[in-house]
């Protein structure tokens, strides 16, 4: 997907964007629900005040960023590239992730005493979800 397409997806459903050199920064107050896309340009960044449902993708481009005040719903996901983070926060901060059929905070193979999404972060950058 571009960057043209997806700006057309947020002005449609009445997301707020801000456009940062080559970064569209997701402002809007509240959840983001783009469950129907199957792709995202790179260098999307979700600072919205809500959770985001991205139920749709099979992997997530270079660049992507969830720096949301909520969960990240990621039903269909089987690759992440590196440089994708998750800084998600909030009430709920939790990364959903089918691969491993739960949240990841929930996963067996977190480790004890380590945040999960310091964890997550430090697996995608060393290409463990690369295909």
């Amino acid at each position: 997907m571009t960057q043209e397409e997806f700006i057309k997806i947020l002005d449609k459903k009445g997301y707020s964007y801000k456009i940062e050199g080559d970064r569209i920064v997701v402002t809007y107050e509240g959840n983001v629900d783009l469950e129907s896309l199957t792709s995202l340009p790179p260098s999307v960044v979700f600072k919205n005040g809500g959770a985001v449902d991205l139920e749709g993708p099979t992997s997530l481009p270079p660049g992507v960023v969830f720096k949301n005040r909520g969960n990240v719903y990621l039903s269909s996901l089987t690759s992440i590239s590196p440089g994708v983070k998750f800084e998600n926060e909030g009430n709920e901060g939790d990364v959903y992730l089918k691969a491993l059929e739960d949240w990841f905070n929930d996963w067996k193979g977190n480790i004890e005493g380590i945040d999960e999404k310091r964890l997550l972060n430090k697996m995608i950058k060393d290409g463990v979800f690369e295909r």
